[in-house]
């Protein structure tokens, strides 16, 4: 089969950034399922793995990345019960695995979910990683119920992958009142699209909130810098609210500013259950799964808004440039 991958930590301008080769289609066994890809998209995670992972060294093969994609079932491990060779599947896969930058990829079942009928491929392999964090931070980390419905939630970084995807989640599904952030005419029409009840410059964020009508909110969503944005959030959040981030601070933030207002703090990292081979890994089949279902009800919409032909390094390389940039909006799908 056909994989693109990288022996060596370069810039994405470098002719061997990446390198298409050939290897052999892996065997299924135990609760793994064989993935005949479909399509694929790209995250900000795919370009720090290429980035750290081989910086000072060449390694002996090329390491195949990348975690969204959607396809069907070739083969199934013998321990498998939850899916079989025909169907049509989405996942974000296993960071501590193969990725999925190739014709064919073995993943468990337990982080797969049967594809929304309604989407297309490319579709559907630009939603596994950001629907599983969005879900993940919006129910499990902060724990929304039926009675918080109506309360505020702040994404900062409304048209990003997650950010795009969580307002959704959080509007459809949590009853949330939602502001997102963005300051290009293209990113605040793009989260209006996505259902944000009002979008404000993050550039002036205290203030431009404040405008909106909103002295305080109950949930903070961070998709974009905690670094930068810390002092804002601890003015801006609620006595006993909720923040929870995604980005990877620089530095340590000062948590005793949250203590006159008992506010926690929560991180979110998807791969979490999958890296660690937690009890609860099935849960990630149980989100994709309650996911595709509100695809199909059109409650919930693909965050697709760029697509690429073919599975070849140049396209891998341009998916790159594109994230590298901070300029993407939405999701870039390849499709094969």
């Amino acid at each position: 089969m056909r994989a693109i991958g990288f022996k060596q930590s370069l810039d994405i301008t470098e002719q061997d950034s990446f390198v298409s080769f050939e290897t052999a289609v892996p065997e299924a066994s135990g609760r793994d399922i064989l993935v005949k890809i479909k399509a694929i998209s790209v995250n900000p995670v795919d370009y720090k793995i290429r980035q750290k992972s081989a910086k000072d060294v060449t390694l002996d093969e090329p390491k195949v990345i990348g975690w969204d994609a959607a396809g069907t079932l070739e083969a199934v491990g013998e321990e498998v019960t939850s899916l079989k060779v025909g169907d049509e599947v989405y996942y974000s896969g296993d960071l501590k695995r193969s990725g999925c930058n190739s014709e064919y990829q073995l993943v468990d079942e337990r982080i797969v979910g049967k594809k929304p009928s309604s989407l297309s491929y490319e579709a559907a392999a630009a939603m596994p990683l950001t629907t599983i964090t969005a879900w993940e931070m919006l129910f499990e980390r902060f724990g929304i119920r039926d009675k918080d419905k109506g309360k505020s939630i702040l994404v900062v970084g409304g048209a990003g992958g997650v950010g795009s995807i969580a307002t959704q989640i959080a509007k459809q599904v949590g009853g949330l009142t939602v502001i997102s952030t963005a300051s290009r005419d293209e990113t605040v029409e793009w989260c209006k699209l996505q259902g944000a009840d009002y979008v404000v410059n993050h550039k002036d964020l205290i203030n431009e909130v404040h405008k909106a009508g909103f002295e305080q909110v109950d949930f903070i969503f961070d998709c974009a810098d905690l670094n930068f944005y810390w002092d804002a959030f601890v003015e801006l959040i609620k006595p006993q609210g909720k923040i929870g981030s995604i980005s990877d601070a620089k530095e340590p933030v000062n948590l005793i500013q949250l203590k006159p207002k008992s506010v926690s703090i929560h991180w979110e990292f998807m791969f979490t259950r999958s890296s660690y081979q937690t009890e609860d890994m099935i849960s990630q089949s149980h989100i994709l799964n309650i996911a595709a279902d509100l695809f199909d009800e059109s409650r919930l919409k693909s965050t697709i808004n760029n697509t690429l032909q073919g599975l070849n390094v140049e396209n891998i390389k341009d998916a790159h440039r594109l994230l590298e940039s901070g300029k993407a909006i939405g999701k870039t799908v390849i499709s094969y």
